[in-house]
């Protein structure tokens, strides 16, 4: 179950959950193949400025870690977030309702700093789009191990990516401490049977991450897992020669 850390804020204990045998963790699946990854490259420099110009005048939100596998690590490391969409005023909701009940989003007033990712973000392969988020740092901050929830049922559907490689994003399996690092630009992970979180870095780094529903046509190539549903991206990464062979 989960536990109160000194913060009182709720922190892992370790739980697992029943998954396929044929998954090995850590692991991801690149998305690389399914974006334009030099039109994401592009914007790398523009994307660098924007981001400077929002912290020159911004303080920014916290990112916060609920469910982080040290109770003795930061809820809320000193990592910002620039918000590109926010849930409708008045709404109160949990997040897994935030990020599965994408008609209770709606553009921040942040969007017009970023045309050129808007209109990168419309190529990717959702049908609807939910929370979207700027994960930045510049003061070589480290983003402690966590998960984004507990429930084995809930499969949240998002694209992590990035401009650049200076990110020291990774994954990770607690029984054996191995991080395996994310080499691509972009990715989905399991985000619920697995740790993630990312090193300190020296300057600006930063990633984008995308939650929503997928578009049918993209959904048939994900392997369905058989229990657990959100090891799917697990599974994918596990199976890949079994791509397309069943619906998601």
């Amino acid at each position: 179950m989960a536990v109160l850390g000194a913060d009182n804020a709720f922190v892992n204990d370790y739980r697992k959950f029943p998954v396929d045998p044929r998954i090995t963790y850590p692991t991801y699946v690149s998305l690389d193949r399914y974006i334009d990854v030099d039109r994401l490259r592009s914007l790398n420099d523009q994307l660098e400025d924007r981001i400077r110009e929002f912290i020159a005048k911004n303080s920014g939100d916290f990112f916060v870690n609920l469910y982080r596998l040290d109770a003795q690590t930061p809820y809320a490391p000193g990592v910002r977030e620039i918000w590109l969409s926010r849930p409708r005023s008045g709404l109160d909701s949990t997040y897994l309702d935030e990020v599965d009940k994408t008609d209770i989003w709606e553009p921040s007033e942040d969007v017009s700093r970023f045309p050129e990712l808007m209109d990168f973000i419309e190529t990717l392969p959702f049908q609807k789009k939910g929370r979207m988020l700027i994960i930045y740092d510049d003061e070589a901050r480290v983003v402690p191990a966590h998960r984004d929830h507990l429930d084995p049922n809930v499969c949240n559907e998002f694209i992590w990516f990035r401009t650049n490689l200076k990110k020291p994003f990774y994954v990770l399996d607690p029984e054996t401490n191995i991080k395996k690092y994310v080499e691509s630009y972009s990715a989905w992970f399991d985000a619920v049977n697995q740790y993630h979180g990312s090193d300190a870095v020296e300057g600006l780094s930063f990633s984008i991450r995308i939650d929503g529903r997928f578009t049918n046509e993209f959904r048939n190539q994900i392997p369905v897992p058989s229990v657990n549903p959100a090891s799917a991206p697990a599974f994918w990464a596990c199976t890949s020669e079994h791509a397309g062979t069943a619906k998601y």
